[in-house]
């Protein structure tokens, strides 16, 4: 995974993560003990497999449509959608067509 370096300014998320061919690439924009933010670009046909976490996730979408499995429950997301996973509950991510989208894992728990 690479981490960017960011300088103060306005950051033009789409296009700080590039498509590649047969790939899931990511970026991480902040990591800190607290928590991370990642930038994925999925080309058409990648996935994620359903798997947990232990910490809460946001998901944003920036461009194209991500299908995504929480819980068993399914939800397609559009640009400007966002969706929570919630910590421990099994979620999966599959690119019908090709997407991107800024992740925002929450790590801390009550």
């Amino acid at each position: 995974m690479q981490e960017a370096t960011v300088e103060l300014g306005v950051l033009k998320l789409a296009e700080l993560t590039s498509y590649q061919q047969g790939s899931i690439v990511s970026r991480q924009i902040i990591s800190r003990k607290t928590g991370t933010v990642t930038l994925f670009a999925f080309e058409q046909g990648q996935e994620l497999s359903e798997h947990t976490a232990p910490y809460d996730a946001l998901v944003y979408v920036l461009d194209g449509e991500a299908h995504i499995r929480i819980a068993g429950r399914p939800f397609v997301l559009q640009p400007g959608d966002m969706i929570n996973m919630p910590a421990n509950q099994p979620h999966a991510v599959k690119a019908e067509q090709r997407f991107k989208m800024l992740l925002i894992m929450i790590r801390s728990q009550e």
